[in-house]
């Protein structure tokens, strides 16, 4: 069964949704607390949405020193899959696992409303279960979404396809191993909200077996 870690920091929110969306594909999914050093032999990181350190600073800029952060470096250096999800992926900026910062909305107001996406990318550990060019209507909730990059980094983005959902330049890194995403799919990942969109990033993830070489380097 695949282990899934989801770190919760001081004003994580989304912490139960994304485990319980996790465990309804059939994997064991678990809390790491940010004080935590260890992943608890995790194959795949979920980092989830909220306001990790009330946003004090800037989103994510406290919790990338989190003790947790320097075992979810290690997890990716050694090529296993991470996800950010809003908060998250304010998170994985700030700590250099992608490129570029998320910065105050265009409008200067907090942003809660479906949007639409389109997949472009099917062969990162969260994707494979949708086909390139889906369309999904995902929820987004924040107030820092406006991802922003110099302009030879945007283009980089560009030119090596790490653009995976559409909407603005959502980003992975080059192996499409570490993943950060603005949108919730973990709001809408029940059957019972009758079009569950956000499901197949957690089927993909159910999907996905780590390679040997990455249970080598984790110890697994």
């Amino acid at each position: 069964m695949l282990n899934v870690a989801v770190v919760r920091f001081p004003g994580s929110n989304c912490d139960f949704d994304t485990v319980r969306a996790a465990e309804r594909v059939g994997a064991n999914a678990f809390f790491v607390w940010h004080r935590d050093t260890s992943l608890q032999g995790a194959d795949v990181v979920l980092l989830p949405g909220g306001f990790s350190y009330g946003d004090y600073l800037r989103s994510g800029a406290i919790a990338r020193f989190s003790p947790v952060m320097q075992a979810v470096q290690r997890h990716a250096a050694d090529g296993g899959p991470v996800l950010g999800i809003c908060n998250g992926f304010q998170i994985l900026c700030e700590a250099h696992l992608l490129p570029g910062a998320l910065m105050r909305n265009a409008g200067l107001t907090f942003v809660s409303k479906p949007v639409d996406v389109v997949v472009e990318r099917t062969d990162t550990v969260f994707t494979s279960a949708y086909a390139k060019g889906d369309r999904l209507r995902l929820p987004v909730a924040h107030g820092d979404g406006r991802f922003v990059a110099a302009e030879d980094t945007l283009r980089m983005l560009e030119a090596e396809g790490r653009v995976v959902l559409r909407y603005v330049p959502d980003t992975c890194n080059a192996a499409g191993t570490v993943v950060g995403i603005m949108p919730h799919p973990e709001r809408i990942a029940d059957m019972l909200l009758g079009v569950p969109d956000g499901l197949g990033v957690f089927a993909s993830i159910a999907a996905w077996r780590p390679h040997a070489s990455t249970l080598k380097a984790t110890g697994r």
